[in-house]
């Protein structure tokens, strides 16, 4: 009988070091990235810096189209994520797109790690843009077919940049613009609104 109430005592540290292991997971990947949704949806930040970008009454789950991103050779895991699609046929606001989100990770300086630049590529993608995009190493291509893409982005269009918190959800939409000094402008909100996140946030 002392040996079993030995055996259950000494369980008992390991449970509440179980128990404080899960809050400490929560609290360091979960709760800096809930801080951050709050910040953006209860104005602590001034929000008038997004300019045109939209913040999305529901944020979007593209966990089906990100997932493999945190296996990819070239990603990192826990990113925030600026992200875009590759139309059939990459216009001047496309070109605008690619631009600004490389331009903006590259912008973030000693915080790049934390950012991905992640372009999504179906069949139906712009070659020419996706060679340009590998060559200069703009960014991930990643592989989708069209129909995900469209599935998720069905209530928001894809003509846009997005940003993505660290647990694939969309929060932030930029639609593309052809004009090249309005892009420049919006660019110069993603930088803005995404620094502010990633210094709300302690992960990603």
């Amino acid at each position: 009988m002392s040996k079993i109430s030995s055996e259950i005592e000494s369980e008992k540290p390991k449970a509440k070091k179980n128990k404080f292991t899960i809050i400490a997971l929560v609290t360091v990947f979960v709760l800096p990235v809930v801080l951050a949704k709050l910040a953006l949806e209860n104005d602590w930040f001034n929000k008038s810096a997004t300019n045109r970008g939209q913040l999305l009454a529901q944020p979007i789950d593209a966990s089906t189209l990100l997932t493999q991103i945190d296996k990819h050779e070239q990603g990192e895991k826990n990113t925030w994520k600026l992200m875009m699609t590759i139309p059939e046929v990459c216009d001047q606001a496309c070109e605008n797109a690619v631009l600004t989100i490389s331009q903006v990770r590259q912008a973030v300086g000693r915080h790049m790690e934390r950012v991905d630049a992640v372009y999504l590529v179906t069949d139906e993608s712009d070659a020419s843009v996706l060679a340009n995009i590998k060559e200069k190493q703009l960014g991930i291509l990643l592989n989708q077919d069209n129909e995900s893409v469209n599935n998720v982005f069905k209530n928001t269009g894809i003509d846009a940049i997005f940003i993505t918190d660290t647990l694939h959800n969309v929060v932030l939409k930029y639609p593309n613009t052809p004009d090249t000094e309005q892009a420049i402008m919006d660019g110069r909100d993603v930088l803005a609104d995404l620094r502010k996140l990633l210094k709300l946030s302690r992960i990603g």
